[in-house]
Parts: C-alpha cells; structure tokens; sequence
C-alpha cells in the first residue's frame, strides 16, 4: 500500500465512533491519574485527540461532531482542574495581598484588624513550613510597609521550601488555606473609602474647632472657624472631600478672601481645568510661579470665552506677571471692548514700562470711552515719567474718567520743593 493510499485509510478511520472511544479512553486516564506525570500523558493524550478531531472529516455528523467538541472542552477543563495545587498559586495570592494592603487607605482601626490578619497567617505559614517568620520591625516605617515587607517574606519562603505538587500536596492546600483567610481579613478589614464623609472628616479632626454648632450644616460652621484660625489644610481638605456644590462654594470663597500660598498647588491643578473660581484665587495668592503663570497665558487669546479671559487677566495682573505682558498688549486691540478694558486694568497691575506705549495707543485711537478710562488708570498705576506725561495731556478729554485719570497726572509730575 502506497502512502497516499495508507493516509486515506487513516483518514476513514478517524469516524465520531472511534474519535468518542479515544475520548473515553482518556477520560478513564485522567480519572485514574495520581501524579503531575500521569496527567501530563493525559494531556499528550487529549492533544492528539483535539489535533485528530480537528483534522476529520465529519461534516455529514454535524451535530455529533459538535458534541464530541463539547466533550473534548470539558475534558480539557476537567484535567486544568485536577492540577495542582502549586506552591506558586500560594505565591500569587500572597502577592494580591500584598498589593491591596500597599493600595488601599486604611482608617487606624483598619491598619489594626489588618496586623491581626497577617500575625495569624504569618504563624500558619510557620506551622506548615517549620519556619519563624515573623512580623517586621518598624524602623521607622508605617504599619501597611510593615506588613507589606512581612508578605513579601512569606512569599520568599514558599518559594525556598520548593514544594512538590504530588508529594507536598497537602502543604500546598494548607498554605491556599491560609492565603484564603489572609484574603478574607484584608477584605473584613475597615478601609478609608468605608467611612462616610463625615466620619472622614471627623477622623481627621474637622470638628475639633466646634464648641457648637451656630450654622447649619456643622460642616459649614466649622469652615467659617477653620477661616478665622487660618487653618488652610481644613479648608482644602474640606473641598476635597465634600460632595457638594454649596460647600464648594463656601470653601472657595473662604480660600478668595485667605489668598494663602499653601493653596496655590491645589488651585493650579483646578486651574488647568479651566476653573474660574481657582483662577480667580491665584490672582489673590499674587505669587508669579513659572507654572502659574504658563498655565494663564495659555488662556489669555481664548476669545471663545470672554469670562474665562477677563478673569485670567486680572489673576495676571494680580500676580505681577511680567512674561504676560506683551499677550496681555495684544488684546488691547481684540473686537471685545470688555476684553479690551480687562487687558488695559492687567497690564496697569504689573506695572511694566513696556507696557506704556500700547496703552497710550488705546488712549488716542480707541472708540470706547470705558476702554480708554481702563488705559489711563493704568498709565497712572504704572507712575513713570513716561506713563503720566502720555496721560497728562488728556486732562480736558471728552470722558469724564479719562479726564479725571488724566488730572491726577498732573500733581505727580509736578517736581517736589
């Protein structure tokens, strides 16, 4: 018989009947297997088989053949089931573990039930591997380092014991015992995202400032006191932690009205979203940081939001910012006449010299009075020689404010006795 001929009788016997047969035959293997090798010949064997069932042609069976496939699967997950267990799963848990302490906050009671968890798996990985681990030393660090270090320990000696799935078996359950219970009390264990907001905030001593509550809600009460006593990381936190616009509100005004520099961190990070309240604070706190003032240029030419923009520029101004200078001169000549007006009050608040000719540009070629009001006071905010002596001559202007700027001039440039 040649080859081709003994390839088509192969193929002929490879029918749902014989295919079926082979599959219970490895079925009864893999019942009778005890060791990691026996079920490794049972995966060789069902190998062969998924491989031959692949290859049939059985397309005159087809609800058979789907059925045989069904079978193969179930086998296949069968044999995954009656592997193992190994010494690396206990690893792997341990490591879960591990990492949920590491990510999650804890609330002090928490950190406490967890010290209880981690001695009482520590002490039943001891039993199983006649081993003395034990907690870790602080040194300085925090509980949740502590117990993330006493894992790690304990994974390291899993490994080193070098478990036998076949011969250690019973070890190995013990040990997924253990890491089930350690599992079990990490989830038990009173996590901060468990507490109610104003559990939170009493944990972290948000009322301590309240003798008794004059307002309501307390929590706005204590925001008041917390403004009086200056203590910034309450309103701060406050506004982190509340889920609520009119606490929101009050937090940020009270910020407004403190213009603290411990804020400005926090009022950036809403600044980059645009946020106008946080905007507006920055120009209170008055320091010109690099990044401050990168991220309110960027807002200074958005001509698709005017509040946005009136808002950056006097936050510049506020702070003094010299690099906004020439951004700030540009909208001298924007459509918007508000806009115009909110540059010109800017660049009087930083006060550059630089600024002195394009304002008085404004003066003699602008159309709206209050646009030009905005112009002459800050030539006179800006005080140099320069400044006023482009003023002074406007002192019999038609517009009253312009005039009124202008007169002031006079005096100052007037030399002293």
């Amino acid at each position: 018989m040649s080859d081709e001929e003994s390839e088509t009788a192969d193929e002929h016997e490879l029918t749902v009947e014989s295919l079926r047969e082979r599959l219970e035959s490895v079925e009864a293997a893999l019942e009778d297997a005890e060791t990691e090798s026996d079920l490794d010949e049972v995966e060789a064997a069902l190998t062969d088989l998924e491989a031959d069932v692949e290859a049939a042609d059985l397309e005159e069976e087809d609800e058979e053949d789907e059925s045989l496939e069904d079978d193969l699967d179930a086998l296949a997950s069968d044999l995954e089931d009656a592997r193992g267990p190994y010494a690396e799963d206990v690893v792997a848990e341990i490591d879960d573990a591990k990492g949920e302490i590491a990510e999650t906050r804890w609330t002090e009671q928490g950190e406490s039930e967890l010290v209880d968890v981690v001695e009482t798996f520590v002490a039943d990985v001891n039993e199983v591997l006649e081993t003395n681990l034990t907690l870790t030393d602080g040194n300085g660090e925090d509980t949740v380092a502590r117990l993330t270090a006493t894992l790690e320990n304990a994974g390291a000696a899993v490994e080193e014991a070098d478990l036998d799935p076949d011969d250690d078996a019973d070890d190995i359950a013990a040990l997924l015992e253990a890491t089930e219970a350690l599992t079990d009390g990490i989830d038990g264990a009173q996590a901060w995202e468990d507490l109610s907001i104003r559990q939170q905030l009493r944990a972290q001593g948000f009322y301590d400032v309240l003798e008794h509550v004059k307002d309501y809600p307390p929590e706005w009460h204590a925001l008041k006191v917390h403004e009086k006593q200056h203590n910034v990381d309450m309103i701060l936190l406050s506004l982190e932690t509340f889920d609520s616009d009119f606490m929101e509100e009050h937090a940020l005004e009270a910020l407004e009205r403190m213009g603290p520099e411990e804020a400005l961190e926090p009022m950036l990070q809403r600044a980059t979203r645009r946020d106008q309240d946080a905007i507006t604070i920055i120009g209170k706190i008055g320091v010109a940081d690099e990044e401050v003032v990168e991220t309110l240029v960027d807002y200074v030419d958005n001509d698709s939001n005017p509040l946005l923009q009136k808002v950056t520029f006097k936050a510049l101004g506020e702070i003094g910012a010299e690099d906004a200078v020439q951004p700030l001169a540009d909208q001298l000549v924007a459509e918007n006449g508000e806009i115009r007006s909110a540059a010109a009050r800017a660049l009087g608040l930083i006060g550059d010299t630089r600024a002195i000719s394009p304002l008085a540009d404004v003066l003699e070629e602008d159309d709206d009075d209050t646009v030009r009001a905005s112009a002459a006071w800050a030539l006179n905010r800006i005080g140099t020689e320069d400044a006023l002596e482009a003023l002074i001559e406007y002192d019999d202007d038609r517009a009253y404010l312009v005039q009124a700027e202008a007169e002031k001039a006079g005096p100052a440039l007037e030399p002293t006795a």
